[in-house]
């Protein structure tokens, strides 16, 4: 035989799940995107097109409803690992499953009357995060012994109008940059983290109460870091979040350098640069991206370097 087959996998992909739970006049609501990827024995349905080890994808999809239903969704971590075990141990040639989920966050509109009360953070004076945008994801492996969680979030904008540097670097003949000592530092965090948690023998994390951590560390870090480049800024994010959280072990970042730049007000007779403020150009493209793992000492990257599809 001339070729052989590599790699497969197959699965009913973005299936999109909302689950309502009444408890009296409050509801709550979950909204997840859930995509399953299952492989094992399944050389003959390439090779000769028998089915006899295919569990139809639209069978995948009704399990994402029915165990949304039976189960519940507690977290999309907990969800998925419902999944993941149900596909590996219910179907024998099915030897790997994948789990990959989106979850869409829900914000309940106050009452008009409903006071929300001062900031007071004193870091949030100038560190602002927009509402309502980001994504969490998640991604559930089982092997049927063995776990893998990665977890995270994308899309989260975040900004600080001060307390951002950037000079000292190296300036060659293509060098038109100016050094700031006085920048905006805007970006939209996507990041993964891996959860130490791999099989069934040991407790596992609470995962929702672990997301929001994580996301709170996140935040204060950015706000709290008097940055002099983007790449610290993002070590100081891994590292508040893995000396914080004793659960996870990993994260990866991806962060594009959203750029500000003063525009040129000087051809009308106005000075831009005061104390007072300022008026920025918000430059979408090109931009800068960076890119780095941060890691507990003595632990192994298992996160892909390139998480586009991840």
């Amino acid at each position: 035989m001339p070729t052989i087959l590599g790699q497969n996998q197959y699965g009913k992909a973005e299936n999109r799940v909302v689950k309502i739970v009444r408890d009296g006049d409050t509801h709550h609501i979950k909204d997840l995107n859930v995509s399953v990827a299952l492989s094992g024995d399944m050389e003959e349905v390439h090779y000769s097109g028998s089915n006899a080890n295919v569990l139809p994808t639209d069978t995948t999809k009704n399990t994402v409803y029915a165990f949304a239903k039976e189960h519940g969704i507690e977290s999309a971590e907990q969800f998925g690992i419902h999944l993941a075990r149900h596909f590996v141990t219910s179907q024998e040639p099915i030897h790997r499953a994948r789990i990959r989920i989106e979850e869409y966050a829900w914000e309940r509109i106050a009452a008009p009357d409903a006071g929300s009360g001062p900031v007071g953070a004193e870091e949030a004076k100038h560190s602002f995060v927009r509402k309502g945008q980001e994504t969490r994801v998640s991604q559930i492996t089982f092997d049927g012994g063995r776990w893998e969680i990665i977890s995270g979030l994308k899309d989260l904008t975040v900004l600080n109008s001060t307390n951002s540097e950037f000079w000292g670097y190296v300036k060659d003949e293509y060098t038109t940059l100016r050094e700031a000592y006085d920048r905006i530092l805007a970006t939209d965090v996507s990041a993964r983290w891996r959860y130490n948690w791999t099989d069934d023998t040991t407790p596992m994390p609470d995962w929702e109460n672990s997301y929001e951590q994580a996301r709170t560390h996140l935040l204060h870090a950015f706000a709290q870091t008097y940055s002099l480049s983007l790449q610290q800024t993002l070590y100081q994010m891994g590292s508040r979040i893995i000396e914080s959280r004793g659960e996870i072990d990993e994260i990866r970042f991806s962060l594009p350098n959203n750029h500000h730049f003063l525009v040129d007000l000087e051809p009308f007779g106005v000075k831009n640069e005061t104390p007072d403020g300022a008026v920025y150009f918000a430059a979408d493209r090109p931009y800068g991206l960076i890119e780095a793992t941060v890691l507990r000492d003595g632990v192994e990257p298992r996160i892909p370097l390139d998480m586009t599809n991840l």
